[in-house]
C-alpha cells in the first residue's frame, strides 16, 4: 500500500485508523461544547436549506491542524475547506466531514456525526471512522478488518424479505430534486416495513452496518458524506451499489443485504 512520504516508513491501516479515531473524538468533543451552547452562527451554502455553522468550520479546522502537525505529506479533502495537495505527496488523502447532520445539530436534534476516512492513491478507502458524540459511539473499519462499534465487530442485516425491511434514506437540498425523490418514496413505502429519514448520511451508513436498518439509499451524497460509512458497511458484509444519475436526480448510493439489493434497485 502506498502512503509514505519520501524516506518515511510505510504506515499500517491500524495506525491510520487510530489517528482517525483520535481526531474524530477531539472534533466531537468540540462540537458537543457548541451543541450545548446558547447560540450558533449559521450561514447557507448551495441553497437556503443547505446550512453551515461556525461549529462545522471549527471542527474541520481542528482536524486539518492535527493532520498538518502529524501527517503533512497527506492530501486533505474536507466539506468546509479547500482541498490540500502537498508538494511531496505521501499517496494518502484524508476525506473529512467535520459535522454530518448540520441541520439536526442546529435544531438541537442529537443525530449528527464526525466522519473521517483516509484513501490511497487509487481512491480506495483504507480506514475510516464515524463518531457519534451524542451517544458516545465510534464506528470503524479498515479495508481488511471487521466493521466495529466501540471495538466490537458488527454485521449488517441478512434480511431477504423486502416487505419487512426498514429502509433509511435522505433528501437533496434543491426543490426539484426533492419532488423527484418524493415520487420514489411514494412507490417504495407500500412495499417495505417503513422508511426513516433522520438527516446524517454517515450515521445512516453506520447504523445500516450494525443492522439497525436493513438498507439505506440516498442521492446527491458527497465523498466526505460516505467515504468512511461505505467502507464500514462493506466490512460488515453488506452490498453496495452506485445509483446512476438521471435528468431529474443526481447519482447516489444504495447499501443493503445482498438479497435485498436487486429488489430495491428496481424501485430506485
Amino acid at each position: 500500500m502506498g502512503g509514505s512520504a519520501p524516506g518515511a516508513r510505510p504506515v499500517k491501516p491500524d495506525e491510520l485508523l487510530a489517528f482517525a479515531d483520535s481526531m474524530a473524538r477531539e472534533a466531537g468533543a468540540l462540537l458537543l461544547d457548541h451543541f450545548a451552547g446558547p447560540s450558533r452562527e449559521v450561514t447557507a451554502k448551495s441553497t437556503p436549506t443547505d446550512l453551515v455553522s461556525a461549529a462545522d468550520v471549527a471542527a474541520e479546522r481542528l482536524i486539518r491542524e492535527r493532520l498538518a502537525e502529524t501527517r503533512p505529506h497527506d492530501a486533505v479533502m474536507g466539506e468546509e475547506g479547500e482541498d490540500f495537495e502537498p508538494e511531496e505527496p505521501s499517496g494518502l488523502r484524508w476525506v473529512v466531514d467535520p459535522l454530518d447532520g448540520t441541520t439536526n445539530f442546529l435544531f438541537g436534534i442529537p443525530q449528527w456525526a464526525v466522519s473521517v476516512a483516509v484513501q490511497d492513491s487509487a481512491g480506495r478507502t483504507v480506514a475510516g471512522v464515524v463518531h457519534d458524540p451524542s451517544r458516545g459511539e465510534m464506528w470503524a473499519a479498515t479495508r481488511e478488518g471487521d466493521a466495529t462499534l466501540d471495538g466490537v465487530a458488527v454485521r449488517g442485516s441478512r434480511s431477504a424479505d423486502l416487505a419487512t425491511a426498514l429502509v433509511a434514506t435522505g433528501f437533496g437540498y434543491e426543490a426539484q430534486v426533492r419532488d423527484a425523490q418524493a415520487a420514489v418514496i411514494a412507490r417504495l413505502i407500500g412495499q417495505v416495513r417503513d422508511i426513516r429519514r433522520l438527516g446524517s448520511a454517515a450515521l445512516d451508513l453506520a447504523w445500516t452496518a450494525a443492522g439497525r436498518y436493513d438498507a439505506y439509499f440516498e442521492r446527491g451524497v458527497q465523498p466526505w458524506d460516505v467515504a468512511a460509512g461505505q467502507l464500514i458497511c462493506e466490512r460488515a458484509g453488506l452490498s453496495v451499489s452506485q445509483l446512476a444519475p438521471s435528468s431529474q436526480v443526481p447519482g447516489g448510493l444504495l447499501v443493503a443485504s445482498p438479497a435485498l439489493l436487486g429488489p430495491l434497485e428496481s424501485f430506485l
